[in-house]
């Protein structure tokens, strides 16, 4: 016998089988509306907690920078270290303020930070250039790697005396020995991705019409953008690297100029600044890298 259908409320009831789903609009709009918040509400809820792990995260990073600092100046202050080989932080505080009111701590600042971001553009787009055909292409890789290999091996100040001998004292010679500290790192990073790009995208991205630079720009470049920004920091660390060791000689101006004078002079707290500075200043253009991450992340990830 089939099963007879009752009406109650609105909905329908059958007895003896299954009820058939409730077509009253007003509980419809209800669960849609109930969904609408749970939705609305959870992406609500995700974005205190991802505040409260920035800050969680953000208050664990500076424990040990403000232990160093106690230490520091427990050290220097109740005589653990002569003053002359450690100088107490408030004496880094007054020699920050000479310099500042003078002028001089900001043309440091200003000269040193134009020279690094301008040899790591161009070393990085010649690591990228470079890289990109190494890694695409077996002929490239088996001309060039092993010769670009040998000048990665050369240490930073073996360049030093051959660019001053070529270009002189001046700023050229300066950036271009920061942009050879950049280069290595995204040419070893981008060639070394590149060859495990997977092959069916690559296939793909052919199907589509997409050959040389075309294909490298929009399929195979944006498959190994986190190898990429890892490169970009390791070039951007070595730029500072490779800075202080242009500054530090025949520079009349520069972080590693003001280290290399402060040695000289004596002036261990002008010395102990110009670290902090390039610490400093190293950490700050890290973060730009981290927000040209995300960035390219949200386009391509």
């Amino acid at each position: 016998m089939a099963a007879s259908p009752e009406y109650l409320n609105g909905e329908t009831v059958v007895r003896g089988g299954s009820a058939a789903p409730s077509a009253d609009p007003q509980v419809t709009g209800e669960a849609a509306t109930l969904a609408a918040a749970g939705r609305f509400g959870s992406s609500g809820t995700q974005r205190p907690r991802a505040g409260r792990r920035a800050g969680s995260r953000a208050a664990l990073g500076a424990i040990i920078p403000l232990a160093l600092l106690a230490l520091w100046w427990a050290a220097s202050h109740l005589g653990w270290v002569p003053l002359f080989k450690l100088p107490t932080p408030e004496s880094l505080v007054v020699a920050a303020i000479d310099l500042a009111q003078r002028g001089l701590l900001w043309e440091h600042i200003g000269i040193s930070t134009q020279r690094v971001f301008l040899g790591f553009a161009i070393g990085a787009v010649a690591g990228l250039a470079l890289g990109s055909l190494v890694g695409l292409s077996r002929l490239a890789d088996g001309f060039l790697a092993a010769t670009v290999g040998a000048a990665r091996a050369v240490p930073s100040l073996a360049w030093v005396p051959l660019l001053i001998l070529y270009l002189g004292f001046g700023e050229d010679s300066k950036v271009t020995l920061v942009a050879i500290g950049a280069l290595f790192p995204v040419y070893t990073t981008v060639a070394g991705a590149l060859r495990h790009v997977d092959p069916h995208l690559v296939e793909l991205g052919r199907a589509y019409g997409f050959h040389g630079i075309r294909l490298l720009l929009t399929v195979q470049l944006p498959a190994v953008i986190p190898a990429i920004v890892s490169g970009l920091r390791l070039a951007l660390a070595q730029a500072w690297l490779f800075l202080v060791a242009a500054e530090l000689l025949g520079s009349t101006m520069g972080l590693g100029f003001l280290l290399i004078e402060s040695q000289n002079n004596g002036r261990i707290d002008r010395l102990f600044l110009a670290i902090i500075v390039l610490a400093i200043l190293g950490k700050l253009s890290d973060a730009l890298i981290g927000l040209l991450e995300r960035a390219l992340l949200s386009r391509w990830g």
